[in-house]
């Protein structure tokens, strides 16, 4: 009697699975990861470096002179007078700018939501539209408008006012140039909250309604606490915008009258334009470093709860 014995063939040794999908992944994520390191990463940490020393335009063609300085360019900055008005001026930006944006924001959001249903999308095509028109063309009607003899104060002397010079008096500038950044980002706030108003499920309102509840009831238990998530990103992205502003005070006074109106951004801006490397690295890193503690802040008070 034969026996024949069947010997396993040993299979061909796979991948794994998982091991293949990182690969895959990786595959996809490569693109971003070298434009990330080339434009955001490698430029940061060179930035940090810079700010580190004393490196100035003159020293471009010498760059084995440059001396390393520690600190001293952050102290500098601290001891800069103009410095210390801009974070000013950058905190009345965030303080005056992100509340007024959102509240416009959401208050359109709320109409094109329930009293605006047929012609939304016109309305909230309209209401976009300053968020992508060109902001150097913005600026220079805004400029013509409130200039001494411009739209503004042609029709305020219509009704028998007469009108201040908008852009040459300091304590006028400001409330100009946030109302500008108001009305570029305000159509930003408002799709973001309409997205968050029609993820609420209608059945909600439906059973509060069963219950007695009102408009204002609604609004005050049901729609802002479930739009706390959306909220907290439309806080954050604005307060970003406002803490490094840059395009309303560069084009309208460039800054002026007397700094007024100058940002955190447009310091960084001239230091660089005149050379002063360390010292705009320096500043650039306060901002980043205000970012991140603002952020870290509506984070925690703002985060959702169940």
């Amino acid at each position: 009697m034969t026996v024949t014995v069947l010997q396993k063939v040993p299979r061909r040794t796979r991948r794994p699975r998982g091991a293949r999908r990182t690969a895959v992944g990786w595959l996809f994520l490569a693109p971003f990861t070298v434009v990330f390191l080339v434009y955001t990463a490698i430029p940061t940490v060179a930035a940090l470096g810079f700010s580190l020393t004393d490196l100035r335009g003159a020293d471009l063609r010498h760059p084995f002179a440059v001396d390393f300085t520690g600190l001293d360019n952050y102290l500098r900055l601290f001891q800069d007078q103009s410095f210390l008005r801009d974070i000013l001026n950058t905190a009345v930006f965030v303080a005056v700018g992100v509340p007024l944006t959102m509240g416009i924001g959401l208050a359109l959001a709320l109409a094109l939501n329930s009293g605006i249903r047929r012609l939304r999308g016109v309305f909230r095509t309209v209401f976009f539209a300053p968020v992508v028109t060109n902001v150097v063309a913005v600026a220079l009607i805004w400029q013509y408008a409130f200039n001494a003899g411009g739209t503004v104060n042609k029709t305020l002397g219509a009704v028998g006012f007469a009108g201040p010079n908008w852009l040459d008096d300091p304590n006028l500038t400001m409330p100009v140039v946030i109302l500008l950044g108001v009305w570029r980002n305000f159509g930003i706030a408002m799709v973001l909250f309409l997205a968050g108003l029609q993820a609420i499920p209608q059945n909600v309102y439906e059973a509060a309604s069963l219950d007695g509840a009102g408009r204002w009831r609604q609004l005050r238990h049901i729609t802002l606490p479930l739009l706390r998530p959306t909220t907290l990103m439309v806080s954050v992205l604005l307060t970003v915008f406002y803490l490094q502003v840059f395009d309303e005070p560069y084009l309208l006074t460039n800054g002026g009258p007397l700094g007024s109106t100058e940002s955190v951004a447009l310091y960084t801006y001239h230091q660089f334009g005149a050379g002063e490397f360390g010292m705009s690295s320096a500043a650039s890193f306060v901002t980043l470093v205000l970012v991140m503690l603002v952020s870290a802040v509506q984070f925690r008070l703002l985060r959702p709860r169940t």
